[in-house]
């Protein structure tokens, strides 16, 4: 039986990572952080206007849950914007059809790295290497719930992540 292809969006953000105005363009990826009852993934939507965490959904599976999560929560805490570019990776947890539906249902525009190129998303990139620098990397979490509690949610997020140090 042949496989279905998933949909894959042009790469329209193109490395413009300057954004105008709140709500125009939004970087989208997760990250994993290590405990010892298992991975605990970090998907995050980062607005490049202000180059904050709008939100973050966590989950001890990584898949197109985890990621849809972070979206309705942004857009539930930002509400619809207008014309809104959505940037990320081509996993499967975006090409899924529940996210891909999501998306067009709130007219969002998608883009997506191309395949293979760190490069195209590296401002999330940047994030979580300071997210781990900063927060997780010399730390051993107990459990899931440890990690959530203290790894991200007492990182501080007043400060724009491009005023941290990193390793990028």
């Amino acid at each position: 039986m042949k496989s279905e292809r998933s949909v894959i969006a042009d790469n329209i953000l193109d490395r413009d990572f300057q954004a105008d105005q709140p709500n125009q363009k939004w970087l989208a990826d997760f990250t994993y952080i290590w405990t010892a009852e298992g991975w605990l993934y970090v998907a995050v939507v980062l607005d490049l206007f202000s180059r904050r965490a709008v939100v973050w959904s966590m989950k001890a599976d990584r898949d197109a849950s985890l990621v849809l999560d972070a979206l309705m929560m942004a857009i539930w805490q930002r509400g619809k914007a207008d014309a809104l570019l959505h940037h990320s990776d081509q996993g499967s947890q975006y090409t899924s059809k529940q996210f891909q539906r999501f998306m067009s249902d709130n007219g969002i525009t998608r883009s997506m790295s191309r395949a293979g190129n760190v490069w195209d998303n590296s401002a999330m990139e940047s994030f979580f290497s300071s997210l781990k620098t900063e927060r997780t990397a010399r730390e051993v979490y107990r459990t899931r719930n440890e990690a959530r509690a203290e790894g991200i949610r007492n990182w501080d997020t007043s400060a724009p992540w491009s005023s941290r140090p990193t390793l990028c």
